[in-house]
């Protein structure tokens, strides 16, 4: 029988403060998808191990095929599993966010890159390499060129095979491989740090909006979406694990208001006792659909709201206003769900004032977590197209004490002044909500002399 690992290659940092470390999800389901078909799977998620250990535990594995996760903060970690387990195994696979939209930089280190979704893809390329077939009939993938048979496009002996119809219904899609997975691990480090543990599930795949700055790599410009019935046997059975609450990773979780709703009403009717979070585009929540998920064990909603100026939603394209953004913010937290939003600062087209319009904007809403970060142009992304001639250095793991926010491309605002516009409204934020009604005779003398700073520094 042949045997497949499937790497997710990321180690925590010691000094990470992001709330969001979550068991991978993507290599949960592909490990369903090649069990099913009778492969032996195992899977190696390097969150809480050190680099040595998990290179170990791959060679170890003694695994045919390879198939290595990757995406943008992972690419070096992944080359060098790919490099160390090279004449270990016979087959070496990169899949995931990266690999879809830059297959080609891949090559050289992997034998397959699968493009977009992996579950059929992955098991088809490796019932191939089990009967000895040739990779350039599987669609959705790229490859070392064998004939000329197949194939819409090559480049210099690699081919790119004709492209993978998503799946259509999702209810028919497996569940993850969760008992793979070091829940444990996960348990321990949410509880330890949280008081509560957290597991991911998505409910729908792809999103309809083409944000500038936002990849869909992997399931495309699409949107499908899981009935509620499929969805709450998932929530049973992640909570099976240990787990308290579910954090739904959706891209836009609550895009079909009837479905959310059918959603909270099943919840209800099967008396299930759970907190929950999700991520809520500004536009689709308003006071009614609010309290109906509170009512069903909604914890805290993340809005993706980018930025504190209608001019520059529009150059991100995010089919929002600032006003469709307080009134869900308020609407949320009116209904006793916490609230968290993430912004990006300095992004292309901004000058001082819009800044400084996000900041106070930000600072100003009824939120329990607030995100800065600077513009990251992902390949694929109408980002990297507008500023891919400015790109002057590869995506590192950061390592500021202060800052971990990395500019990769030559902007109009620089690193420094970036990094003092996060520093400044992540204090603004902890003013206010440290000091709550107080905070005006401390937050107001900041703002002030900060952003006179900030409009001076280049």
């Amino acid at each position: 029988m042949t045997s497949v690992l499937l790497i997710y290659p990321y180690f925590n940092p010691t000094n990470n403060r992001s709330i969001f470390r979550f068991p991978p999800l993507g290599v949960g389901y592909v490990a369903s998808s090649l069990r099913n078909a009778g492969y032996d799977v195992g899977i190696l998620d390097c969150t809480f191990m050190n680099r040595e250990d998990a290179m170990a535990s791959a060679h170890a594995y003694g695994a045919d095929v390879v198939g290595i996760y990757c995406m943008v903060t992972m690419r070096e970690e992944c080359i060098r599993f790919a490099g160390a387990l090279r004449n270990k195994c016979d087959l070496l696979i990169a899949g995931g966010p990266l690999p879809s939209c830059d297959p080609l930089s891949f090559m050289k280190d992997f034998d397959v890159v699968i493009r977009g979704e992996g579950e059929k893809a992955m098991q088809e390329v490796v019932c191939a390499y089990e009967n000895g077939s040739n990779f350039e009939s599987v669609p959705g993938i790229v490859c070392k060129r064998k004939n000329k048979m197949y194939g819409e496009k090559s480049t210099d002996g690699i081919v790119f095979t004709a492209s993978r119809k998503l799946e259509v219904n999702l209810d028919e899609i497996a569940f993850p491989a969760r008992d793979l997975l070091p829940n444990s691990r996960y348990i321990e480090h949410s509880k330890k740090r949280f008081g509560h543990s957290t597991t991911t599930i998505i409910t729908t795949r792809g999103c309809p909006f083409r944000c500038e700055f936002c990849s869909n790599a992997v399931f495309g410009v699409s949107y499908r979406e899981r009935s509620p019935d499929n969805v709450l046997l998932e929530v049973e059975q992640a909570l099976s694990y240990g787990y308290d609450r579910i954090h739904f990773a959706d891209d836009v979780f609550t895009l079909n208001r009837e479905r959310i709703l059918k959603f909270c009403d099943e919840v209800g009717k099967r008396e299930l006792d759970f907190k929950w979070e999700c991520l809520g585009r500004v536009d689709s929540i308003d006071r009614d659909i609010a309290t109906a998920m509170k009512n069903a064990g909604c914890d805290r909603i993340f809005f993706g709201i980018e930025s504190g100026n209608d001019q520059i939603l529009k150059t991100m394209n995010k089919k929002i206003t600032v006003e469709n953004a307080r009134k869900a913010v308020n609407s949320a937290h009116a209904a006793g769900i916490r609230t968290g939003a993430f912004f990006i600062l300095c992004y292309p087209g901004e000058t001082n004032e819009t800044v400084l319009d996000t900041l106070r904007f930000a600072t100003s809403l009824p939120l329990d977590y607030l995100s800065f970060t600077v513009p990251y142009p992902l390949p694929g992304t109408a980002l990297f197209e507008k500023v891919k001639h400015k790109i002057k250095k590869d995506w590192t793991v950061p390592g500021g004490f202060i800052s971990d926010h990395v500019l990769i491309f030559d902007a109009e605002f620089s690193e420094t002044k970036m990094k003092l516009a996060v520093l400044k409204g992540q204090i603004q934020f902890g003013l206010r909500k440290r000091l709550g009604k107080y905070a005006f005779f401390a937050e107001k003398p900041f703002e002030i002399l900060t952003d006179g700073i900030f409009r001076l520094i280049k």
